[in-house]
């Protein structure tokens, strides 16, 4: 299992990397899912919106795009790239604390890798059900 943090045109640090490892396999775990490999770039505004053009042709800023990569059914394998600035604005937009926001949005990626998808009000109320479950796990651990 590999899980790797890296940071792209930003001047970026991730907080309890080793909780943060062991955090990500116990929601795979719930979801009967192992971890092969997954990197997550933290990166600029800037950098997302290229990607996203690029590989989506949406010329759109996001906080979030993830990369399906697996090959086998239940192993995860994904690239999940992350806006700083985008999470650090959301997390002032709804009030809510920057390391929780940031751990929404890690989750978020790890979710849609595990199938969830939230395009639809009743799908993103599903997401946003999971997401909180991986709050709280966090704060468990």
């Amino acid at each position: 299992m590999a899980i790797n943090f890296f940071a792209e045109e930003v001047s970026f640090s991730l907080k309890e990397k080793r909780k943060r490892k062991t955090w990500l396999k116990k929601i795979a775990e719930a979801e009967n899912h192992k971890i092969s490999e997954l990197n997550y770039i933290f990166c600029s505004d800037e950098y997302l919106l290229s990607i996203n053009i690029e590989y989506l042709d949406h010329d759109t800023y996001t906080d979030i795009i993830t990369f399906d990569n697996s090959e086998e059914e239940n192993i995860l394998e994904g690239d999940i790239f992350i806006s700083i600035e985008r999470v650090k604005e959301n997390s002032q937009a709804l009030e809510v604390d920057e390391e929780k926001e940031l751990s929404r949005v890690i989750s978020h990626g790890l979710f849609h890798l595990l199938g969830y998808k939230d395009k639809s009000n009743e799908e993103a109320n599903l997401m946003r059900n999971k997401e909180d479950f991986a709050i709280n796990l966090f704060e468990e651990i």
